[in-house]
């Protein structure tokens, strides 16, 4: 049987150091890699993706950026080098040409991964960023995300990248034609450990929801369709006024 042409793809990039030139260790004892696999599984299990795709015949491929450096290094962006490369050969994998009529894909990056997820968003194939407790340093710029969906989920409480410095991106690529909303998880941190389940839920629920294989909370929705003036308040949501609709894997707010 010839394989099945994809229909969307998810782009996981696991998080990193500001600075390090050496290559991250294998396996498990790259912690930042291994903190992502239970999103990838919820993300397989949420897409039916056992390689062979959705039963209804939609074909969602998952794949994870390999990094050549554990670290950004400054100017060096070598995490960014890596994602733009490792999105090319996801289009050549799927069988777009990389013009814009390729497949689908959205970013899924954590920390120094969102990051680069959100510096790669201006490749031809990418149509949305989920950046969860995103490195969002004041300098990077935003007008490379126009015209792209972008959910940025920071806790509350993390103390190693600042959930400020995520809204201030998120006003900032709005008034750049983005869509973007910020989800706030109270009492998690930058780890995601603390409220594990609920990072991965809404995780799966936002990647979905962008892929257009599942559907996004109404107030993510909403926060999407802000207009350019909108204040940094009106497109931060908490996460605790959200909550798992009945019968399904979508969130809606919570009574």
């Amino acid at each position: 049987m010839a394989p099945r042409t994809p229909s969307a793809a998810v782009l996981v990039l696991h998080g990193g150091y500001e600075n390090g030139t050496e290559p991250p260790p294998p396996g498990l004892l790259n912690l930042p890699g291994t903190r992502m696999r239970p999103f990838v599984r919820a993300l397989r299990r949420a897409t039916r993706a056992p390689e062979s795709g959705l039963e209804n015949g939609v074909h969602v491929l998952v794949r994870q950026v390999r990094y050549a450096h554990r670290g950004w290094n400054g100017s060096r962006a070598d995490a960014l080098h890596d994602a733009l490369a490792a999105l090319d050969a996801l289009g050549e994998e799927a069988g777009g040409s990389g013009e814009g009529d390729g497949v689908p894909v959205v970013l899924l990056g954590h920390s120094m991964g969102a990051r680069a997820a959100l510096l790669a968003a201006g490749h031809p194939l990418v149509r949305g960023v989920v950046g969860l407790a995103p490195w969002c340093p004041p300098g990077d710029p935003v007008t490379q995300l126009a015209g792209r969906d972008v959910v940025l989920v920071h806790s509350s409480r993390d103390r190693i990248t600042s959930p400020q410095a995520t809204q201030s991106l998120t006003t900032r690529a709005r008034r750049a034609g983005a869509r973007t909303c910020m989800v706030t998880v109270r009492g998690g941190d930058h780890a995601m450990i603390r409220r594990a389940p609920a990072w991965h839920r809404l995780t799966t629920t936002l990647v979905t929801g962008l892929l257009g294989t599942g559907s996004l909370p109404e107030p993510v929705t909403a926060a999407l369709g802000l207009p350019p003036t909108a204040e940094p308040t009106e497109g931060t949501l908490d996460l605790d006024r959200l909550r798992p609709r009945r019968g399904t894997a979508g969130l809606q707010p919570s009574p």
